[in-house]
């Protein structure tokens, strides 16, 4: 039996964070604990919120199923009375938690990965101008810069964020932004530079005409791959997709996706929907297996939890079982 405690947090961010359609100026986190009457596991989510997921409608689902969560649910059969998204998220990274503190074991030797320490984009998020964007750039505390972008000016954005750090890997997001037009014309201008990756530029439902086309740059399917189920969709369109744990529902189906989108050749990102280190940590585990880490949002906040990861320089390390796992 188990008891489970529901609350929700708002974490300010430094700065207003722009992508395409959105902005944010802090973040709101669900948060959930799981006790056993010895020990507790506890995990943040912060939902889908271009699936319109928010902290009412999620604690609305957890509640909805709280009497079989708390009769002792297992993380299987969790999968099976809630949808992937944040609220199932929150629930299997509390399971995930419980399980290491009952068995006094780290998430390390419960999932048979290897620990290391992973290397994180930083976020540049959309800005007015290209010089804007390019003076965010410069200051910047990582060698691998993920770019926010729209159909304003891309491309000048993008010369102008090259110009600022020539030193720096770039992969671009465009949120569902670009049309086909758009995403040639940007490939046929950055084939040959620092851009390695653009991620989901059409829109969901709209990318099938990426099976057709061959990029010079590998292109990611994000809001177009939310779980294991759209694998299959996601391999004729795109080379690589972004996992992430609000999407999925959870570290278990989380860790499925890698495995199966693997088998595929399908090449890894996780990302994460902003949040603190307990958020990225369960996220820390699947970027272990990835070729691209987006796991930043706590570098976007004023303020972060104690026992938190360690950032320094986008070397993302130090997960400690008093923080998750």
């Amino acid at each position: 039996m188990y008891q489970l405690t529901i609350s929700s947090e708002t974490w300010q961010l430094s700065r207003p964070f722009e992508i395409s359609g959105h902005t944010w100026h802090s973040v709101d986190c669900l948060v959930v604990t799981l006790s056993d009457g010895m020990v507790s596991g506890r995990a943040e989510a912060q939902g889908v919120y271009y699936l319109s997921e928010t902290i009412p409608s999620m604690t609305q689902q957890i509640e909805h199923v709280r009497v079989k969560i708390e009769s002792g649910i297992t993380r299987l059969e969790l999968q099976s009375i809630l949808p992937p998204g944040g609220a199932r998220n929150a629930i299997d990274c509390a399971l995930w938690d419980l399980e290491c503190k009952r068995q006094q074991k780290s998430i390390w030797q419960l999932t048979n990965i290897n620990s290391g320490t992973v290397e994180t984009v930083f976020t540049i998020g959309l800005e007015d101008t290209p010089e804007a964007m390019a003076t965010k750039a410069k200051t910047a505390p990582t060698k691998i810069l993920k770019v926010k972008l729209n159909d304003d000016r891309p491309v000048a954005r993008l010369q102008a964020i090259i110009h600022a750090r020539p030193d720096a890997r770039l992969v671009v997001d465009a949120n569902q932004a670009w049309d086909l037009h758009t995403l040639k014309t940007v490939v046929d201008a950055f084939q040959d530079t620092s851009l390695e990756m653009i991620e989901q530029p059409l829109p969901r439902g709209q990318d099938h005409v990426l099976a057709d086309y061959h990029s010079a740059i590998t292109l990611a399917g994000d809001e177009s791959c939310l779980h294991s189920a759209e694998l299959a969709h996601a391999k004729d369109c795109y080379q690589m997709v972004n996992i992430k744990l609000d999407k999925t529902g959870g570290l278990t189906e989380a860790l499925q996706m890698a495995e199966k989108a693997k088998a595929m050749n399908l090449k890894l990102m996780v990302g994460n929907m902003c949040g603190t280190s307990l958020a990225m940590a369960p996220a820390f585990v699947i970027a272990q297996l990835c070729d691209f880490v987006d796991i930043d949002g706590p570098l976007l906040n004023l303020t972060d939890r104690p026992n938190a990861l360690t950032y320094e320089q986008g070397q993302v390390s130090g997960l400690k079982p008093t923080l998750w796992g």
